[in-house]
This record gives structure tokens, C-alpha cells and sequence, in this order.
């Protein structure tokens, strides 16, 4: 669903990027903006119980990670480091959203909850990692049930309504969230082993 949503969301933000552009703003600078606003957004709000206004606040600077793709089209053939850059930010943002959420949980004393969050945040390490030690040893990993956008609208999302009061619903997300998560691992694991057991014997260091 989040895939066929991105075309119409990038069509959205083809102006505003097409104006930075011609300011001389580069897409590395709008990525690393972006996780400084969500680290600083989930650091702050979160942890003082003020999910709403974090999630709206986080929302906002996970758009830069779409724009700043925009941008990279717009410039020219996608650079390594840029690719790089994001990738590696993406893991800093995440890892600051469910630290949040940990941290309030476990000064709540919810701490079942809390160490739900913690594996959410391990969980989405690793599925990033198995894709690219995957994509590293020349095979592909593009599969999975809940790649990182299904992993942060679900997380979001059950943040912001669990801050509008709806009863429940952060707990169930993060159960969710941890169970796709851990889905998600198995599915890429066989995945890899399937095309890995095909390849002919090397040695590896």
C-alpha cells in the first residue's frame, strides 16, 4: 500500500523540492536534518508523555526522508555516499523513536511494554542489517512483511492515538509491530539461505 502511495506523495513534494534545489540545497543536508528534527522530536516528547504532539512533530521530519529522494532524482544519478548517509540515518531515527517510547513506558511502569518497544527497536536493526549483509554478499532481500515505512506508520500511529487517549492502542501496535518484525527476519533469512545453498562454495572473510 505505502508503494503505491509514494508516487502520488512524491508528485506532492516535487515543488518544494524542486525550490530547494534551486536554492542550493542538496538532499544530504535535507537527510541529515531530517534525523536530527526526529531524534530531538522523540527525545523530548516522548518521554514526557506527550505522545500526540511528538508523533505530529516526528511525522513532519519523516517526510524529509522522501524528499531528499526527490531531490537526489533531480541532481542526478543518486551518489554512494548519499545512499550511505540515509541509509544509516534512517537506523538513528528509528532507534531514537522507540527509545522514546521505551523510556516513557518503563518510567509509566509498563515495563512488559517497555522491553516490547526495545525488541522493536533491535528487531528493525536487524531487518535492515539482513538486507544489506545480504545485498553485500551479491544476493537480494526484498522481502519481508514490515519493511521500515509498514514499521513506522504502525509505530506512529499507535503512538499518536495512544496520545488522543484511545485506550490500548499502543500496546497492540507495539505487539504488532514486534510480531511483523520478527516475520519479517524469519522471511529474509530462508530468503537468503535459499539463493545462498544455490551459489557455488567460496571462501569468505
Amino acid at each position: 500500500m505505502l508503494k503505491l502511495l509514494r508516487p502520488a506523495v512524491t508528485r506532492a513534494l516535487t515543488p518544494l523540492a524542486r525550490a530547494l534545489v534551486s536554492r542550493g540545497v542538496g538532499p544530504d543536508a535535507i537527510t541529515a536534518l531530517g534525523t536530527l528534527g526526529t531524534v530531538a522530536a522523540a527525545l523530548f516528547f516522548y518521554p514526557r508523555g506527550q505522545l500526540f504532539a511528538g508523533t505530529l512533530v516526528i511525522t513532519f521530519f519523516v517526510l524529509a526522508d522522501l524528499l531528499d529522494g526527490v531531490m537526489a532524482r533531480m541532481t542526478g544519478p543518486g551518489s554512494t555516499w548519499g545512499a550511505f548517509l540515509d541509509s544509516t540515518l534512517d537506523r538513528v531515527g528509528d532507534a531514537a523513536i522507540f527509545s522514546g517510547l521505551a523510556v516513557w513506558l518503563a518510567l509509566e511502569g509498563e515495563r512488559v511494554q517497555a522491553g516490547v518497544a526495545l525488541f522493536c527497536l533491535v528487531a528493525g536493526a536487524l531487518v535492515s542489517y539482513v538486507k544489506a549483509r545480504a545485498e553485500g554478499l551479491g544476493m537480494t532481500c526484498d522481502v519481508g512483511l514490515a519493511e521500515r515505512p509498514e514499521r513506522l506508520v504502525v509505530g506512529l500511529v499507535s503512538a499518536g492515538l495512544s496520545g488522543l487517549g484511545v485506550p490500548y492502542v499502543l500496546p497492540a501496535g507495539l505487539w504488532l509491530l514486534a510480531a511483523a518484525s520478527a516475520v519479517t527476519i524469519g522471511q529474509r533469512l530462508l530468503h537468503v539461505r535459499r539463493q545462498a545453498v544455490a551459489l557455488p562454495p567460496r571462501t569468505l572473510r
